[in-house]
């Protein structure tokens, strides 16, 4: 499989509205129940145009002959005393997973965060995620804290969300 990952354009915007809404539909991993939230194409491109603005954002997506697959974004802050840090989320097309997609996006955030003197970046994971959490840990992310019961998901239960951090080398 050929994919490139590469920066969000704002030709992009379309396709990950799309993409956005069908993961959410694909996974209990996200945040969101399919719809929640949503972020139409007008959204997307102003996040892009943000995001390839900001020293402290990046917003990556995952090519796969001409389509999009999946997304990563790291953002960051302004504010002095959280400057050194960045929020990293990930979505992949579940067509595409197995592929080594995710991984490919996690190591595009890692050397952007690298390049650009990002002191550490962190996430939240479903406790049940465990191949991302695996891969997470892969590339020198610790776990830093549960948060107990965060997520009720559709079988009625309570999960624990995963906080993980990865410091700079």
């Amino acid at each position: 499989m050929n994919c490139i990952i590469r920066t969000a354009q704002e030709m992009d915007a379309a396709a990950l509205a799309a993409v956005r809404l069908q993961i959410d539909g694909e996974t209990e991993n996200m945040d969101r129940e399919p719809g929640e939230a949503y972020i139409d194409e007008a959204g997307f491109r102003r996040i892009i145009r943000e995001d390839n603005e900001s020293p402290v954002h990046v917003f990556l997506v995952a090519e796969v002959d001409g389509c999009i697959a999946g997304f990563a974004r790291c953002v960051g802050s302004t504010l002095k005393r959280l400057s050194h840090q960045v929020d990293f989320g990930i979505g992949v097309l579940r067509q595409y997973w197995g592929n080594g997609i995710g991984k490919q996006l996690l190591q595009g955030c890692i050397a952007w965060a690298d390049a650009n003197e990002i002191e550490k970046i962190k996430l939240a994971v479903l406790e049940t995620n465990t191949p991302a959490i695996e891969l997470y840990k892969t590339y020198g992310f610790e776990v830093e804290g549960i948060l107990r019961n965060d997520k009720r998901l559709s079988d009625g239960n309570y999960y624990n969300t995963v906080l993980m951090g990865r410091l700079r080398k």
